[in-house]
């Protein structure tokens, strides 16, 4: 799965042909978890609260990145990075 983000050791990545809804996976500390970003919710597995809100502050202020990464991801073309949380 390309990474298109890492920050605060989360490590943030996309897969392609992926099912709907459109969703990242996101690693830390050996846990994971699949996040809607179109909805901010967790879809599948667990992150730690902490890492869990940082993530989805994080989405949420790149929405339209991801949303045109998901697309990329659908049509199987390279995915653009996406900056980390500052």
């Amino acid at each position: 799965m390309p990474e298109i983000s890492l920050f605060f050791g989360i490590r943030i990545t996309m897969n392609w042909r992926d099912h709907i809804p459109p969703h990242f996976h996101a690693e830390y500390n050996g846990e994971q978890a699949l996040i809607d970003f179109l909805n901010g919710r967790v879809l599948e597995g667990r992150l730690p609260k902490r890492q869990l809100k940082l993530v989805l502050a994080w989405a949420e202020i790149h929405g339209d990145e991801l949303m045109q990464n998901w697309e990329l991801a659908r049509s199987l073309a390279p995915l653009n990075k996406i900056a980390p949380l500052a």
